[in-house]
């Protein structure tokens, strides 16, 4: 008997005939002695009705108010697939966030999750129930509700499975598997039989959508197994993400081309050229919680420097406003940005011990006519922005330059 974790997303709960199907999956698992928890997202699309809905009444709605909003949303659908199992026999219990006991920081509509209290779960998992946990939400330490940011079900999943010490986290969603690239822009892509933790950690940053990074995270630390499955499909093995010495044979140079299109960049131009600046610029982003990714300095000239950074689009307009109070403290020329750029990236473990792999990435671009305006490396992966009109071109030369198509 083991005890395993499955998560469902909002597509596998997307109507009353998907929620039953869930439940009947659950039911096959509790009936071969299997300890079942369950977590589920919102049914699809609620989240962004629901934030939709709070911005008719706030245009830029209080955070924790919001959060007290759209965490409905999973409430709705632990409960409906609860009735779901009780309906074919099957002993369920529903929990939110807050009855759990899942508990977080207080940054509101991100929030990180501290501590776990597993003892009720465990109650019921051994008096033959399965557990029904609703994702993306918690409570922090003075009782306010908070959700964990986009796709945080995946992640309480991951720390369920955690605290749980159990066998096998599944995660659940519309694809069968993690490809080498988004099936959508290059039909070619090829579904993988296993990823390291490390790969799969550089896809989530980078724009791979099947799960979120910190659910990886999560599963990396805790050396959780986790698996990625179809919830549309019986048979199958989805892929495993595992561990790199796990891995029996030489890893492939490059595992995956992943791709970002909610990148926008912004320039200060005219920085004053002194130590301490780059902290002035970044320390105000920070304090208001942007995060931000890709960063270039520019070489001084006449005693000034340009400033660059990517960030998500949606914190863009926040980010420039800062920005505009920075440049006057700073007396730096100007602030200018574009929201029209994207990031492409080649990920795979075995850059270490193969050279190369940058010129022959930058090769296949230039040959395509495809200007490069940043780039940043680590171990495994290097990532370039580009314009965002050439994205999907950009990936489908990458794959075929990289030879992604072949099993």
């Amino acid at each position: 008997m083991a005890l395993i974790v499955q998560k469902y997303g909002g597509t596998s709960m997307g109507s009353p005939e998907r929620i039953k199907n869930v439940a009947r999956r659950v039911a096959r698992f509790q009936a071969q002695g299997h300890q079942v928890v369950v977590v589920v997202s919102a049914i699809s699309g609620e989240t962004n009705r629901l934030i939709a809905l709070s911005k008719e009444i706030q245009a830029n709605p209080d955070p924790r108010e919001l959060d007290v909003v759209i965490s409905t949303g999973e409430q709705v659908t632990i409960g409906l697939l609860s009735m779901a199992l009780k309906d074919i026999g099957v002993p369920a219990r529903s929990y939110t966030g807050a009855q759990v006991r899942i508990t977080t920081d207080s940054a509101f509509t991100k929030a990180r999750i501290l501590a776990i209290d597993e003892a009720a779960i465990r109650a019921d998992l051994n008096a033959g129930r399965v557990v029904v946990v609703a994702g993306f939400q918690g409570v922090d330490e003075e009782g306010n509700i908070t959700t964990l940011g986009r796709g945080g079900s995946d992640t309480t999943g991951v720390a369920l499975a955690a605290a749980l010490n159990a066998d096998e986290c599944q995660i659940y969603t519309d694809v069968d598997g993690v490809y080498t690239t988004d099936p959508r822009v290059e039909p070619e892509a090829r579904k993988l039989d296993t990823i390291t933790f490390e790969e799969m950690l550089e896809m989530a940053s980078l724009g791979s959508k099947v799960l979120q990074i910190r659910s990886v995270e999560f599963a990396g630390k805790y050396k959780v197994k986790l698996r990625v499955l179809s919830s549309f499909q019986e048979e199958g093995e989805g892929t495993l993400i595992t561990v790199e010495e796990d891995k029996k044979m030489e890893q492939p140079i490059i595992s995956g081309i992943a791709f970002n299109r909610d990148e926008a960049k912004l320039t200060l131009l005219g920085v004053p050229d002194r130590p301490g600046t780059a902290y002035t610029i970044l320390g105000a982003i920070a304090d208001a919680n942007i995060d931000v990714d890709m960063i270039i300095q520019n070489v001084s000239q006449a005693g000034t420097t340009d400033f660059s950074f990517t960030l998500n689009r949606s914190e863009f307009a926040r980010a420039k406003e800062i920005l505009e109070a920075v440049k006057t403290s700073l007396g730096a020329r100007e602030v200018v940005g574009d929201t029209k750029i994207c990031k492409v990236s080649a990920v795979g473990v075995g850059m270490r011990s193969h050279p190369g792999v940058a010129s022959k990435m930058f090769k296949a671009l230039a040959e395509d006519g495809i200007n490069i305006q940043m780039i940043s490396t680590s171990e495994i992966k290097i990532s370039v922005v580009i314009d965002e009109k050439y994205l999907e071109l950009a990936v489908r030369v990458l794959h075929k330059a990289f030879g992604l198509e072949q099993g």
